[in-house]
């Protein structure tokens, strides 16, 4: 297992793959034929809902399915992983979310995030984004984590953990190229003059991202090399 700073949650929170339970409605869900299976036989493409959470305001059913232009919200202790299309998500406790059609009905375009934190793996695509208060984020096929620090008055945190993300905050753009987890804080007034500045890999893990992944029949830039980077945020690979 990699190692992962925490700020601001518990180590469980972050080990969630590894709970026999999780294991196990992964593997069904592969085994089952994931997203494709699931829509022809009319399944959730619910993978897991541990706790409670809500879908449009009303309780979420495991057996329900989460379509775009839904909106989801968790709470305390609850964790949830669900596909849309060819995107994987993992939504923490006490997070608030939007996910926004795109071409067709199981295509997600963006997704905003408004409370809370939220784990994805994108494959190849155009025209989709990740929104937060702060920041935005153009998504090209790739492995993020998105947080929103409340503590922090609402400080914006993006790690790009594989692939390659188009970032916009203020109006302040770069473009993100990572083979190993490249992180940044987004804020809404400017620190030393930049909207954008580097940081830390915090609050998700490789296992988490591999996990995810694997429901899409997809692997990480890290499982695809056979080697990891070092994780300080930078994005770099280690030769």
């Amino acid at each position: 297992m990699t190692q992962h700073l925490l700020q601001g949650r518990q180590e469980k929170e972050i080990l969630w793959y590894q709970r026999r339970d999780a294991l196990k409605a992964a593997a069904a869900w592969v085994a089952m034929g994931g997203l494709p299976a699931a829509m022809a036989q009319q399944r959730s493409n619910i993978v897991q809902l541990t706790g409670d959470a809500t879908l449009n305001g009303a309780r979420l059913s495991p057996q329900q399915a989460i379509q775009t232009g839904d909106e989801i919200q968790t709470g305390p202790g609850a964790n949830l992983i669900f596909v849309i299309g060819n995107a994987s998500f993992q939504v923490r406790q006490n997070s608030r979310l939007a996910v926004e059609r795109g071409n067709t009905l199981n295509a997600v375009s963006l997704l905003r995030l408004l409370t809370g934190a939220v784990a994805s793996v994108w494959g190849k695509g155009a025209n989709r984004s990740i929104v937060m208060p702060t920041l935005t984020a153009g998504i090209r096929g790739t492995g993020v984590y998105a947080e929103i620090f409340a503590d922090q008055g609402d400080r914006n945190y993006f790690c790009n953990c594989y692939g390659t993300v188009d970032l916009d905050a203020a109006n302040e753009k770069q473009v993100s190229q990572a083979d190993y987890h490249q992180a940044f804080w987004a804020d809404a007034t400017a620190r030393d003059g930049k909207f954008l500045s580097p940081a830390r890999a915090l609050n998700h893990s490789d296992e988490e991202l591999e996990f995810l992944a694997g429901l899409i029949d997809q692997r990480t830039s890290w499982q695809i090399a056979g080697r990891k980077g070092i994780k300080d945020g930078s994005g770099r690979m280690t030769y």
